[in-house]
Protein backbone atom coordinates (compact mmCIF):
# COMPACT_ATOMS: atom_id res chain seq x y z
CA UNK A 1 0.00 0.00 0.00
CA UNK A 2 2.81 2.42 0.91
CA UNK A 3 4.57 1.75 -2.39
CA UNK A 4 1.42 2.54 -4.38
CA UNK A 5 0.89 5.83 -2.55
CA UNK A 6 4.46 6.98 -3.25
CA UNK A 7 4.15 6.16 -6.97
CA UNK A 8 0.91 8.10 -7.30
CA UNK A 9 2.39 11.15 -5.49
CA UNK A 10 5.44 11.16 -7.77
CA UNK A 11 3.27 11.09 -10.93
CA UNK A 12 1.16 13.99 -9.59
CA UNK A 13 4.21 16.19 -9.04
CA UNK A 14 5.47 15.52 -12.58
CA UNK A 15 2.13 16.58 -14.05
CA UNK A 16 2.10 19.86 -12.14
CA UNK A 17 5.63 20.74 -13.28
CA UNK A 18 4.73 20.01 -16.94
CA UNK A 19 1.68 22.31 -16.85
CA UNK A 20 3.67 25.20 -15.34
CA UNK A 21 6.42 24.97 -17.95
CA UNK A 22 3.90 24.96 -20.79
CA UNK A 23 2.19 28.07 -19.39
CA UNK A 24 5.42 30.00 -19.19
CA UNK A 25 6.59 29.04 -22.67
CA UNK A 26 3.41 29.62 -24.62
CA UNK A 27 1.90 32.61 -22.76
CA UNK A 28 2.05 35.91 -24.81
CA UNK A 29 4.61 38.56 -23.66
CA UNK A 30 3.42 42.18 -23.09
CA UNK A 31 4.57 44.65 -25.72
CA UNK A 32 6.86 47.54 -24.60
CA UNK A 33 5.34 50.96 -23.93
CA UNK A 34 5.40 53.22 -26.97
CA UNK A 35 7.82 56.14 -26.80
CA UNK A 36 6.02 59.40 -27.34
CA UNK A 37 7.53 61.65 -29.93
CA UNK A 38 6.65 64.61 -27.69
CA UNK A 39 9.12 63.61 -24.91
CA UNK A 40 12.41 65.53 -25.24
CA UNK A 41 15.71 64.61 -23.61
CA UNK A 42 16.79 67.13 -20.92
CA UNK A 43 20.32 68.43 -21.23
CA UNK A 44 22.25 70.63 -18.70
CA UNK A 45 23.32 73.69 -20.50
CA UNK A 46 26.65 75.08 -19.25
CA UNK A 47 26.63 78.79 -18.70
CA UNK A 48 29.79 80.81 -19.21
CA UNK A 49 28.55 84.03 -17.62
CA UNK A 50 28.31 83.24 -13.90
CA UNK A 51 30.73 84.80 -11.39
CA UNK A 52 31.09 84.43 -7.67
CA UNK A 53 33.97 86.49 -6.31
CA UNK A 54 37.42 87.81 -7.07
CA UNK A 55 40.23 88.35 -4.58
CA UNK A 56 42.46 91.39 -4.33
CA UNK A 57 45.35 91.97 -1.94
CA UNK A 58 45.06 95.10 0.16
CA UNK A 59 47.70 97.83 0.43
CA UNK A 60 49.05 97.31 -3.11
CA UNK A 61 52.08 99.58 -3.65
CA UNK A 62 52.82 99.03 -7.34
CA UNK A 63 52.93 101.87 -9.86
CA UNK A 64 50.46 100.26 -12.31
CA UNK A 65 46.83 99.42 -11.82
CA UNK A 66 46.42 96.21 -9.84
CA UNK A 67 45.10 93.34 -11.94
CA UNK A 68 42.07 91.57 -10.44
CA UNK A 69 40.86 89.08 -13.06
CA UNK A 70 38.96 88.67 -16.31
CA UNK A 71 35.26 88.51 -17.14
CA UNK A 72 34.69 86.18 -20.08
CA UNK A 73 31.49 85.69 -22.08
CA UNK A 74 30.63 82.85 -24.47
CA UNK A 75 29.19 85.55 -26.73
CA UNK A 76 32.63 87.05 -27.18
CA UNK A 77 34.04 85.50 -30.37
CA UNK A 78 37.01 87.82 -30.52
CA UNK A 79 35.67 89.88 -33.42
CA UNK A 80 35.43 93.10 -31.38
CA UNK A 81 31.65 93.22 -31.49
CA UNK A 82 31.03 92.91 -27.73
CA UNK A 83 31.42 95.45 -24.99
CA UNK A 84 31.87 94.69 -21.27
CA UNK A 85 30.01 97.02 -18.90
CA UNK A 86 30.71 97.36 -15.14
CA UNK A 87 28.46 98.89 -12.44
CA UNK A 88 28.13 98.82 -8.67
CA UNK A 89 30.34 99.89 -5.74
CA UNK A 90 33.38 101.80 -6.97
CA UNK A 91 32.74 101.06 -10.65
CA UNK A 92 34.56 103.56 -12.84
CA UNK A 93 36.50 105.06 -9.92
CA UNK A 94 38.02 102.34 -7.77
CA UNK A 95 37.50 99.55 -10.30
CA UNK A 96 37.69 99.72 -14.09
CA UNK A 97 37.06 97.14 -16.79
CA UNK A 98 38.55 96.92 -20.26
CA UNK A 99 35.39 97.03 -22.36
CA UNK A 100 37.04 95.08 -25.15
CA UNK A 101 38.40 92.04 -23.28
CA UNK A 102 36.81 92.10 -19.77
CA UNK A 103 40.03 92.63 -17.79
CA UNK A 104 39.36 94.04 -14.28
CA UNK A 105 41.78 96.39 -12.49
CA UNK A 106 41.88 98.38 -9.24
CA UNK A 107 42.96 101.96 -9.73
CA UNK A 108 44.23 102.70 -6.23
CA UNK A 109 45.52 101.23 -3.01
CA UNK A 110 42.77 99.73 -0.84
CA UNK A 111 42.58 99.01 2.89
CA UNK A 112 40.64 95.95 4.05
CA UNK A 113 40.14 97.48 7.49
CA UNK A 114 38.22 100.36 5.87
CA UNK A 115 36.12 98.12 3.60
CA UNK A 116 36.49 94.36 3.31
CA UNK A 117 34.61 93.73 0.05
CA UNK A 118 32.79 95.42 -2.84
CA UNK A 119 29.66 94.28 -4.68
CA UNK A 120 29.64 94.92 -8.42
CA UNK A 121 27.60 93.93 -11.49
CA UNK A 122 28.66 93.22 -15.05
CA UNK A 123 26.95 92.64 -18.38
CA UNK A 124 27.87 92.29 -22.06
CA UNK A 125 26.22 94.24 -24.88
CA UNK A 126 26.62 94.40 -28.63
CA UNK A 127 28.97 97.27 -29.28
CA UNK A 128 27.12 98.37 -32.44
CA UNK A 129 23.47 97.83 -31.55
CA UNK A 130 23.55 98.10 -27.74
CA UNK A 131 21.65 94.81 -27.48
CA UNK A 132 22.29 93.01 -24.17
CA UNK A 133 24.02 89.73 -24.88
CA UNK A 134 24.38 88.53 -21.27
CA UNK A 135 22.15 89.09 -18.24
CA UNK A 136 23.44 91.43 -15.55
CA UNK A 137 25.39 89.31 -13.08
CA UNK A 138 26.48 90.24 -9.54
CA UNK A 139 29.89 89.36 -8.15
CA UNK A 140 32.11 90.33 -5.20
CA UNK A 141 35.64 91.63 -5.02
CA UNK A 142 37.05 90.65 -1.63
CA UNK A 143 40.25 92.11 -0.21
CA UNK A 144 42.86 89.69 1.04
CA UNK A 145 44.26 90.74 4.41
CA UNK A 146 47.92 91.45 5.09
CA UNK A 147 49.40 92.00 8.54
CA UNK A 148 49.39 95.79 8.54
CA UNK A 149 47.82 96.53 11.94
CA UNK A 150 49.54 96.17 15.29
CA UNK A 151 47.54 94.99 18.33
CA UNK A 152 45.94 97.73 20.43
CA UNK A 153 44.96 97.45 24.08
CA UNK A 154 41.63 98.76 25.32
CA UNK A 155 43.49 101.02 27.80
CA UNK A 156 46.86 102.72 27.70
CA UNK A 157 47.20 102.31 31.47
CA UNK A 158 45.46 99.74 33.66
CA UNK A 159 45.24 99.94 37.45
CA UNK A 160 44.79 96.87 39.62
CA UNK A 161 45.33 95.64 43.15
CA UNK A 162 45.94 92.34 44.90
CA UNK A 163 46.23 91.53 48.62
CA UNK A 164 49.77 91.27 49.90
CA UNK A 165 51.03 87.79 50.76
CA UNK A 166 48.72 86.20 48.18
CA UNK A 167 49.48 82.67 47.01
CA UNK A 168 51.36 82.06 43.76
CA UNK A 169 49.00 82.22 40.80
CA UNK A 170 46.47 84.58 42.36
CA UNK A 171 44.60 86.47 39.61
CA UNK A 172 45.29 90.21 39.60
CA UNK A 173 43.51 91.52 36.48
CA UNK A 174 43.04 90.84 32.77
CA UNK A 175 44.23 92.98 29.87
CA UNK A 176 42.69 92.77 26.42
CA UNK A 177 44.07 93.74 23.03
CA UNK A 178 42.45 93.64 19.60
CA UNK A 179 43.84 93.51 16.07
CA UNK A 180 42.05 95.12 13.13
CA UNK A 181 43.36 92.51 10.71
CA UNK A 182 41.20 89.64 9.47
CA UNK A 183 40.60 87.07 12.22
CA UNK A 184 39.39 84.51 9.65
CA UNK A 185 42.46 84.62 7.44
CA UNK A 186 45.90 83.48 8.57
CA UNK A 187 47.44 84.51 11.90
CA UNK A 188 47.47 88.26 11.35
CA UNK A 189 45.03 88.77 14.22
CA UNK A 190 46.09 85.85 16.44
CA UNK A 191 47.53 87.46 19.57
CA UNK A 192 49.91 86.16 22.21
CA UNK A 193 50.54 88.08 25.45
CA UNK A 194 53.89 88.35 27.21
CA UNK A 195 55.36 90.37 30.08
CA UNK A 196 58.32 92.61 29.31
CA UNK A 197 58.55 94.38 32.67
CA UNK A 198 57.42 93.08 36.04
CA UNK A 199 59.47 89.91 36.46
CA UNK A 200 59.74 88.02 38.73
CA UNK A 201 56.74 89.28 40.66
CA UNK A 202 54.02 88.76 38.06
CA UNK A 203 53.25 86.61 35.01
CA UNK A 204 50.68 86.76 32.20
CA UNK A 205 48.78 83.94 30.52
CA UNK A 206 49.77 83.97 26.80
CA UNK A 207 46.30 83.31 25.40
CA UNK A 208 44.02 85.16 27.83
CA UNK A 209 45.97 88.17 29.10
CA UNK A 210 45.24 87.26 32.73
CA UNK A 211 47.95 88.64 35.03
CA UNK A 212 48.82 86.52 38.08
CA UNK A 213 51.22 86.69 41.00
CA UNK A 214 54.43 84.79 40.36
CA UNK A 215 55.98 84.83 43.84
CA UNK A 216 54.79 83.39 47.13
CA UNK A 217 53.43 85.10 50.27
CA UNK A 218 56.88 85.66 51.74
CA UNK A 219 57.98 87.79 48.79
CA UNK A 220 54.89 89.95 48.28
CA UNK A 221 54.96 92.10 51.42
CA UNK A 222 53.29 95.52 51.23
CA UNK A 223 55.40 96.80 54.10
CA UNK A 224 58.50 96.14 51.97
CA UNK A 225 57.12 97.33 48.61
CA UNK A 226 53.64 98.56 47.83
CA UNK A 227 53.58 99.61 44.15
CA UNK A 228 54.62 97.79 40.97
CA UNK A 229 54.59 98.79 37.30
CA UNK A 230 54.14 95.97 34.80
CA UNK A 231 54.44 96.23 31.00
CA UNK A 232 52.43 93.73 28.94
CA UNK A 233 52.97 93.16 25.21
CA UNK A 234 50.56 91.65 22.69
CA UNK A 235 52.11 90.22 19.51
CA UNK A 236 50.17 89.08 16.45
CA UNK A 237 51.06 86.25 14.04
CA UNK A 238 50.65 83.94 17.02
CA UNK A 239 53.77 85.42 18.59
CA UNK A 240 56.00 84.35 15.70
CA UNK A 241 58.94 86.34 14.41
CA UNK A 242 57.85 89.21 12.22
CA UNK A 243 54.62 89.81 14.10
CA UNK A 244 53.59 93.31 15.12
CA UNK A 245 53.39 94.26 18.80
CA UNK A 246 51.46 96.63 21.03
CA UNK A 247 52.01 97.29 24.72
CA UNK A 248 50.26 98.65 27.79
CA UNK A 249 51.20 99.57 31.36
CA UNK A 250 49.57 97.95 34.38
CA UNK A 251 50.01 99.70 37.74
CA UNK A 252 49.53 97.18 40.53
CA UNK A 253 49.16 98.01 44.23
CA UNK A 254 49.50 95.52 47.05
CA UNK A 255 46.62 96.04 49.47
CA UNK A 256 47.17 95.61 53.19
CA UNK A 257 46.31 92.56 55.25
CA UNK A 258 46.72 92.36 59.01
CA UNK A 259 50.05 90.55 59.07
CA UNK A 260 51.80 92.74 61.67
CA UNK A 261 50.93 92.99 65.39
CA UNK A 262 51.24 96.32 67.23
CA UNK A 263 54.23 97.03 69.51
CA UNK A 264 54.76 99.52 72.32
CA UNK A 265 57.32 102.21 71.61
CA UNK A 266 58.92 101.61 75.03
CA UNK A 267 58.77 98.94 77.70
CA UNK A 268 58.20 101.26 80.71
CA UNK A 269 56.03 104.37 80.89
CA UNK A 270 56.01 106.75 83.90
CA UNK A 271 53.37 109.32 84.77
CA UNK A 272 52.56 111.61 87.72
CA UNK A 273 48.98 112.21 88.79
CA UNK A 274 47.69 114.70 91.40
CA UNK A 275 45.77 113.06 94.18
CA UNK A 276 43.01 115.58 93.56
CA UNK A 277 42.33 114.24 90.05
CA UNK A 278 38.70 113.42 89.46
CA UNK A 279 37.36 110.22 87.94
CA UNK A 280 37.91 110.15 84.17
CA UNK A 281 40.86 112.53 84.24
CA UNK A 282 43.55 111.64 81.67
CA UNK A 283 46.82 110.69 83.34
CA UNK A 284 48.90 110.01 80.20
CA UNK A 285 49.02 108.66 76.66
CA UNK A 286 50.60 105.35 75.65
CA UNK A 287 51.97 105.04 72.12
CA UNK A 288 52.26 101.84 70.10
CA UNK A 289 53.09 101.31 66.42
CA UNK A 290 51.69 98.99 63.75
CA UNK A 291 53.18 98.59 60.27
CA UNK A 292 49.74 97.90 58.83
CA UNK A 293 47.30 100.61 57.81
CA UNK A 294 43.61 101.43 58.14
CA UNK A 295 41.46 99.00 60.09
CA UNK A 296 44.36 96.57 60.25
CA UNK A 297 46.24 99.08 62.44
CA UNK A 298 43.43 99.76 64.92
CA UNK A 299 44.48 98.86 68.49
CA UNK A 300 42.90 97.78 71.74
CA UNK A 301 44.66 98.48 75.07
CA UNK A 302 43.89 96.59 78.29
CA UNK A 303 45.21 96.46 81.87
CA UNK A 304 46.15 92.87 82.66
CA UNK A 305 47.71 93.13 86.15
CA UNK A 306 49.13 95.41 88.84
CA UNK A 307 48.13 97.06 92.10
CA UNK A 308 46.46 99.90 90.21
CA UNK A 309 43.89 97.82 88.32
CA UNK A 310 41.10 99.13 90.57
CA UNK A 311 42.30 102.73 90.50
CA UNK A 312 42.99 103.31 86.79
CA UNK A 313 41.49 102.54 83.38
CA UNK A 314 42.92 102.48 79.86
CA UNK A 315 41.07 103.04 76.59
CA UNK A 316 41.92 103.77 72.93
CA UNK A 317 41.82 107.20 71.32
CA UNK A 318 40.09 106.42 68.00
CA UNK A 319 41.73 109.37 66.27
CA UNK A 320 45.35 108.75 67.26
CA UNK A 321 45.22 105.05 68.23
CA UNK A 322 46.94 105.93 71.51
CA UNK A 323 46.16 104.33 74.85
CA UNK A 324 44.60 106.80 77.32
CA UNK A 325 45.32 106.08 81.00
CA UNK A 326 42.57 107.64 83.15
CA UNK A 327 41.68 107.85 86.85
CA UNK A 328 39.00 105.40 87.87
CA UNK A 329 38.66 106.02 91.64
CA UNK A 330 39.72 108.92 93.94
CA UNK A 331 43.38 108.89 94.88
CA UNK A 332 44.92 109.60 98.27
CA UNK A 333 48.60 110.33 98.42
CA UNK A 334 48.68 109.75 102.15
CA UNK A 335 47.24 106.26 101.77
CA UNK A 336 49.18 105.12 98.69
CA UNK A 337 51.64 107.36 96.86
CA UNK A 338 52.34 105.13 93.81
CA UNK A 339 50.90 102.37 91.64
CA UNK A 340 52.11 99.99 88.94
CA UNK A 341 50.03 98.42 86.17
CA UNK A 342 50.86 96.05 83.32
CA UNK A 343 49.16 96.87 80.02
CA UNK A 344 48.72 94.89 76.79
CA UNK A 345 48.04 95.97 73.19
CA UNK A 346 46.56 94.00 70.29
CA UNK A 347 44.67 94.64 67.05
CA UNK A 348 40.91 94.98 67.15
CA UNK A 349 40.73 92.77 64.04
CA UNK A 350 43.03 89.84 63.51
CA UNK A 351 43.75 88.02 60.25
CA UNK A 352 43.69 84.39 61.35
CA UNK A 353 46.25 83.38 58.74
CA UNK A 354 48.89 85.66 60.28
CA UNK A 355 48.01 85.65 64.00
CA UNK A 356 51.23 85.20 65.95
CA UNK A 357 51.37 82.23 68.28
CA UNK A 358 53.50 84.23 70.75
CA UNK A 359 52.27 86.55 73.56
CA UNK A 360 50.80 89.99 72.89
CA UNK A 361 53.09 92.96 73.47
CA UNK A 362 53.14 94.08 77.11
CA UNK A 363 54.49 97.22 78.84
CA UNK A 364 54.74 98.54 82.42
CA UNK A 365 53.16 101.81 83.57
CA UNK A 366 54.37 103.41 86.81
CA UNK A 367 52.07 106.02 88.32
CA UNK A 368 53.25 108.41 91.06
CA UNK A 369 50.54 110.20 93.05
CA UNK A 370 51.43 113.83 93.79
CA UNK A 371 50.53 115.27 97.19
CA UNK A 372 48.15 118.22 97.11
CA UNK A 373 48.02 120.83 99.96
CA UNK A 374 44.73 119.91 101.52
CA UNK A 375 42.88 122.02 104.13
CA UNK A 376 42.98 120.98 107.82
CA UNK A 377 40.48 118.40 108.89
CA UNK A 378 38.65 118.47 112.25
CA UNK A 379 38.80 115.31 114.24
CA UNK A 380 35.03 115.42 114.62
CA UNK A 381 32.43 116.51 112.20
CA UNK A 382 30.55 118.36 114.99
CA UNK A 383 31.00 119.36 118.62
CA UNK A 384 28.32 119.95 121.31
CA UNK A 385 28.97 121.83 124.60
CA UNK A 386 26.61 123.10 127.33
CA UNK A 387 27.19 126.40 129.14
CA UNK A 388 25.28 128.19 131.88
CA UNK A 389 23.62 131.41 130.99
CA UNK A 390 25.31 133.41 133.72
CA UNK A 391 28.83 132.21 132.99
CA UNK A 392 31.47 134.88 133.05
CA UNK A 393 33.08 136.17 129.91
CA UNK A 394 36.24 134.27 129.07
CA UNK A 395 35.12 131.05 130.62
CA UNK A 396 36.35 128.01 128.62
CA UNK A 397 33.37 126.23 127.17
CA UNK A 398 35.28 123.40 125.38
CA UNK A 399 37.93 122.73 122.75
CA UNK A 400 38.07 121.50 119.12
CA UNK A 401 40.92 119.70 117.41
CA UNK A 402 42.01 119.74 113.76
CA UNK A 403 44.97 118.34 111.88
CA UNK A 404 46.75 118.72 108.55
CA UNK A 405 45.99 115.61 106.44
CA UNK A 406 49.11 116.16 104.33
CA UNK A 407 52.19 114.17 105.06
CA UNK A 408 54.04 117.34 106.05
CA UNK A 409 51.67 117.75 109.02
CA UNK A 410 51.79 121.52 109.00
CA UNK A 411 50.74 123.38 112.17
CA UNK A 412 47.04 124.11 112.23
CA UNK A 413 46.03 127.51 113.53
Amino acid sequence: VCVCVCVLLYEFILCVCFVLCAFIIFSPHPSPLPVSSDIKLLKRVRRGWMWNQFFLQEEYTGSDYQYIGKLQSDQDHGDGSVKYVLSGEGAGTIFVIDENNGDLHATRRLDREEKAFYVLKATVVNKWTGQKLEPETEFIIKLHDINDNEPKFSKEVYTASVPERSDIGTSVTQVTATDADDTMYGNSAKLVYSISQGHPYFSVEPNTGVIRTALGPGDMDREQREHYQVVIEAKDMGGQRGGLTGSTVVKITLTDVNDNPPHFTQSIYQFRVPESSTSGSVVGRIQATDKDIGQNAEMDFTIISGDGMEMFDISTDKETQEGLVTVRKPLDYEKKPSYTIEIQVQNTQEYVRFVSSGPKDVATVRLAVDDVDEPPVFKKASYLYEVKEDVAVGTVVGSVSAMDPDRARSVVK
